[in-house]
């Protein structure tokens, strides 16, 4: 695949970006402003570009004006702070793919890139063979034609996010902006404003103004991820704001009326949950007028040797492998599973198969499997454990000895990477955040 093209004058940002890409897999060409940029761009084919917007010479306002005349829709992830806002606004206006709030986690970067490339890549494609998922996405086509509010139900790992971007990807809103709000990820006190936006001066340490998720998502589609985690209080504003069809900034004199075609999703039984008094019935009401419903992997039998080889060649290119396959016995052994955590299980699987094999083939004896109970499968034993212990031990050293980014990255728990760490006895500098 084409390398990225990072654009930022602070020396350390550009290394930051270059490491991050790296560990992602990918090549990074470097540029210190828009117009070195602009003459790397006519020296080089680029998958992406990653640009600040404060720039000497010529700003990423500037500079995305003028790369759209050269390279039509060649994806951007524009990098802001605070002060400059109101232009990482008028950058999507201007056709940026996404943009990025200083100052940022790296894993908030991965996400980011990682979202771009895989659309670019396809492999935000649904796969499937199954005849439940083949009739779900009939539905979601059909769907995807209105404004109708979709609920996704679906247990976690099985796919609802990207169902949710089936349907805009497929709706007249799919050259518009695509903004997703993780709502078991941000605290209660912190949700009000990133979904609403707040206005200068308006609490301690509101320096500048900030626009929220349903101003960004404007003319395009907003997905609330796990709407079941939020809280009673945001449920009566996001009502209201669903109802209206205006959102209130934290501050602001005056509400300001949205376009977003909102899809949500959650992995809880919220009819039920309704019911016990956990979650408004006049929401949920407003949020099921399609609702739909994503199998798990253990229905989807049909499924597994598909996803297994597409991970595999997705997983392959990224680590630069020869890997031909999955054995006969391999992949009998995925189809026994039960597949708790879904295809994300799934994928992680094939991953760590993938850092593991060094053959032609992959097989039973590059699988590491965990539980609950943090039982591995029996097949692992020998040569593989040792390379086990390297595969953790390399990655928690990538990571600065973060348990809990390693952790992510191997697709385990913590407690796995804690466990094993007392297994091996090792005496190495760790932190859990």
């Amino acid at each position: 695949m084409n390398p990225i093209l990072v654009i930022d004058d602070d020396h350390q940002m550009r290394a930051a970006l270059h490491e991050a890409i790296q560990r992602l897999g990918h090549k990074a060409v470097l540029a210190e402003n828009g117009q070195d940029a602009l003459t790397k761009l006519n020296h080089a084919g680029f998958a992406m570009v990653i640009t600040d917007m404060q720039m000497p010479k010529m700003d990423g306002l500037t500079f995305l004006k003028e790369l759209r005349q050269r390279a039509g829709n060649l994806p951007v992830l524009v990098i802001t702070g605070f002060g400059t806002i109101e232009n990482a606004v008028e950058t999507m206006k201007e056709g940026a793919t996404d943009y990025l709030l200083k100052p940022f986690s790296f894993e908030t970067l991965t996400r980011k890139i990682e979202a771009i490339m895989e659309r670019l890549g396809g492999s935000r494609e649904i796969v499937t063979a199954c005849p439940k998922m083949k009739k779900l996405l009939e539905m979601a086509a059909d769907v995807a034609a209105s404004d109708t509010t979709v609920l996704i139900y679906g247990e976690s790992g099985t796919g609802k996010e990207l169902l949710a971007r089936y349907i805009c990807s497929t709706s007249q809103r799919r050259e518009r902006p695509f903004v997703a709000v993780n709502c078991a990820a941000i605290p209660d006190n912190l949700m009000e404003s990133e979904l609403f936006g707040f206005e200068k001066g308006a609490f301690t340490g509101a320096t500048d103004k900030k626009i929220g998720k349903f101003e960004l998502a404007s003319g395009g589609t907003l997905l609330l991820d796990e709407i079941g985690e939020m809280s009673m209080m945001l449920q009566a504003k996001l009502l209201r704001v669903l109802q209206e069809k205006e959102v209130d900034r934290i501050g602001g004199r005056q509400p300001v009326p949205i376009d977003v075609r909102v899809i949500a999703t959650t992995n809880r039984d919220l009819f039920k949950e309704t019911r016990e008094g956990k979650f408004r019935e006049d929401l949920y009401y407003r949020l099921s007028v399609f609702p739909m419903q994503v199998p798990p992997l253990r229905e989807r039998h049909e499924d597994i040797p598909i996803l297994a080889e597409f991970f595999l060649k997705k997983y392959a290119s990224v680590q630069d492998r020869q890997i031909n396959g999955i054995t006969n016995e391999a992949m009998d052994l995925l189809r026994k599973r039960q597949w708790r955590g879904n295809i994300r299980e799934l994928e992680n699987t094939i991953q760590r198969a993938v850092l593991l094999c060094r053959d032609e083939m992959i097989d039973t004896r590059h699988f590491m499997f965990f539980d609950e109970t943090m039982q591995e499968a029996p097949q692992l034993q020998g040569g593989i454990k040792d390379m086990e212990k390297e595969l953790i031990m390399k990655t928690l050293k990538e990571m600065d000895g973060n348990k809990t980014k390693a952790a992510r990255a191997l697709g385990v728990s913590v407690r796995t990477i804690r466990n094993k760490l007392n297994e091996y006895g090792k005496n190495f500098p760790t932190s859990e955040q």
